[in-house]
């Protein structure tokens, strides 16, 4: 059967002037190390075609990732030429949700400082906050956007209501939505999620791709833990694809997600330069229909209706 071609061109966010490499480089553990060891990381997936650079003010522990980062743009500025960089805030230790607009403001002049930029280009509400109205919300995003500090806004765990609601109040769209999705986790393909990014033409960041590294595996030691068994066939399904690919497990598990017609982009955190290369690969995996189909069906756990 004909493979499904993955479009190797940059990708959209969703309505916005943003345009992306189709794998993006997560920021959470990128934190706790040298300049020269982070600057390494950075040009890795610089050279491998990435664009996107995802962030959270909480990554590393108050703000380390953020300020690594920016200690390497400080040292090699020409790096930030072509970055999308993102970021969110909301998360607050102990706390633990705060998007009030007071919160929200205070915080991107924070991430600001710490990533030595100008403007964030995506600016994140890391969760959803219930204890916050989204029309004082969006009144922060709106203030950030017309000051010229974020160009657009995303949220990240939002449930599809939580996204409409926030949208009620913003005069322009929300640009992207970050779900856990990978072959392993397939809750936002029932839940609506993905449903209403392809609806409301918002792109969706893909967190933990790889299921936290359980789809890098032994299927002998996937079989010992929670859903071992279920894991244990999608592992050999990808397995099984990767050697008729001749391509690295994690490529076709990364273009599982790249396949699907939402534009999912899906946000590597490797530490691993080689890993990063590999990752970055991914675009050049085609499953076929049929090939797609049977890694849902692994997935699943039963034969697809």
């Amino acid at each position: 059967m004909e493979a499904i071609s993955i479009r190797r061109d940059m990708r959209q966010l969703g309505r916005s002037s943003l345009h992306v490499f189709p794998v993006a480089y997560g920021c959470w553990r990128f934190a706790g190390t040298t300049v020269a060891a982070a600057r390494a990381k950075i040009e890795a997936a610089v050279e491998a075609g990435i664009t996107l650079f995802d962030h959270a003010d909480i990554y590393g522990g108050d703000g380390a990732a953020e300020e690594l980062f920016g200690r390497v743009l400080h040292e090699a500025s020409h790096l930030r030429d072509g970055m999308v960089i993102a970021t969110k805030c909301g998360i607050v230790p102990g706390v633990p949700w705060d998007s009030s607009r007071a919160h929200i403001l205070k915080a991107a002049d924070s991430s600001l400082r710490r990533l030595q930029i100008d403007v964030i280009d995506l600016y994140q509400i890391h969760r959803p906050d219930v204890l916050t109205h989204p029309e004082e919300t969006a009144a922060a995003l709106t203030q950030l956007r017309q000051q010229g500090k974020v160009r657009e806004i995303g949220v990240s765990n939002f449930s599809v209501h939580q996204v409409s609601a926030l949208q009620r109040y913003l005069p322009f769209p929300i640009a992207t939505q970050q779900p856990e999705l990978s072959a392993w986790c397939l809750a936002p393909l029932d839940d609506g999620v993905i449903d209403q990014c392809m609806q409301e033409r918002i792109t969706p960041l893909a967190w933990s791709p790889l299921a936290g590294g359980r789809l890098g595996l032994t299927a002998d030691t996937a079989r010992a833990g929670d859903g071992g068994e279920r894991l244990a066939t999608l592992i050999d399904a990808l397995e099984e694809l990767a050697a008729s690919k001749v391509a690295p497990r994690s490529a076709v598990a990364l273009a599982f997600l790249l396949h699907h017609p939402a534009g999912v982009v899906p946000i590597i955190g490797t530490q691993q330069l080689d890993r990063i290369r590999t990752c970055a690969a991914a675009v050049g995996v085609s499953l076929s229909r049929d090939e797609w189909y049977s890694l849902l069906a692994a997935a699943r756990g039963r034969r697809l209706p």
